[in-house]
């Protein structure tokens, strides 16, 4: 579902193109409320077929916080570049963003849980190991601390895009001037 933007000259509504940049962009923010306070940590992920995916430790302040509100935003942005202008207020940056809404749950289906590290280690290290993963590793792995890893799902209930194309020839790189 979209929510609308106030912005409408820079809503994305193009779903192969978002859906392109989520598969792209290497960094995402998990938003959870602990209370009453905001609480945003960024993380790796994937997104496959309509969902994010990321992994953690299964104790700590995020875990703590998911089981007293699940609710969640999840938000991707990537920077292109600064476009400069003679006039200073029409300086302007070149970017993508998402913005999901939902509901984060923890994957305890071990074969969804597979597919979902398996799909990280593709995104972030494609071809670097020589067999897949297999479910014992999934299942035994323990982090440093000693923690089980577990994976965790956002299936967007509301989803919302923006985006302001790069014009190369406006872009700012360093040592150009107005004169440039």
């Amino acid at each position: 579902m979209k929510q609308s933007i106030r912005y409408r000259q820079r809503s994305c509504t193009n779903q192969a193109q978002i859906s392109d940049f989520l598969s792209k962009a290497q960094t995402g923010f998990l938003g959870l409320v602990d209370q009453e306070e905001p609480y945003v940590i960024p993380l790796n992920f994937v997104w496959n077929e309509g969902s994010f995916f990321f992994h953690g430790a299964a104790a700590g302040r995020k875990i703590a916080i998911m089981n007293t509100n699940p609710h969640a935003c999840f938000t991707v942005s990537e920077n292109y570049g600064t476009m400069v202008d003679p006039i200073p207020a029409k300086t302007d940056t070149a970017f993508m963003s998402v913005i999901a809404k939902g509901i984060v749950e923890i994957i305890n289906d071990l074969d969804e849980a597979v597919i979902a590290m398996q799909a990280l280690l593709d995104k972030y290290v494609p071809n670097y190991y020589d067999s897949p993963l297999s479910k014992t590793h999934v299942d035994k792995y323990r982090s440093s601390l000693g923690s089980k890893t577990v994976l965790f799902k956002i299936t967007p209930i509301t989803i919302t895009a923006k985006e302001n194309g790069l014009d190369e020839q406006k872009k700012y790189y360093p040592g150009r001037t107005i004169h440039d």
